[in-house]
């Protein structure tokens, strides 16, 4: 990540993780989401985004981290991935925050053993804790993508 990086913060448990905001079309409350049969376990349903159809993906669990609680401070980042929208959902959004580049370290070659690292950008370093800075887009596989994009077709009266 060349000069600065411009973050849309949210937390998944004690965990802060950020995603360049550029990414994100907006921030919505949490609310009724449609189960779809057939989906993904990481895939909680659908949601009738002002009269547009959107999967949601429980981010927790897609990042291995247990299956999120909806409460009123959860949250649903909606955001564009390469010609279609999902909604991630996460415990709360708590910032926008500039992070120089000399503030921001790759990922640990540690990690690139144990971990999936595609969707893994780096790491940025505040004074009193970490930010774990995911790109969105290689968060989902192609597969992924096509079986979320599905998902919508399946059931658009129904929300």
């Amino acid at each position: 990540m060349a000069g600065t990086a411009h973050l849309v913060c949210f937390r998944i448990g004690r965990e802060t993780f950020g995603v360049d905001i550029f990414a994100v079309r907006e921030i919505v409350k949490a609310q009724e989401i449609t189960s779809v049969p057939g989906t993904a376990d990481y895939v909680l349903g659908i949601i009738n985004l002002r009269g547009k159809i959107v999967s949601v993906v429980d981010l927790a669990e897609r990042l291995g981290l247990g299956k999120a609680t909806v409460d009123r401070v959860s949250r649903i980042l909606v955001v564009d991935l390469d010609g279609f929208t999902v909604g991630f959902l996460v415990d709360a959004a708590t910032e926008v925050m500039k992070l120089a580049a000399d503030a921001i370290d790759p990922a640990p070659d540690e990690l690139k053993h144990t971990i999936h690292d595609d969707y893994l950008q780096g790491v940025g370093k505040l004074e009193d804790r970490l930010v774990i800075i995911l790109d969105l887009r290689h968060l989902l596989s192609d597969g992924d993508a096509e079986a979320l994009d599905a998902s919508v077709a399946v059931a658009p009266g129904e929300v």
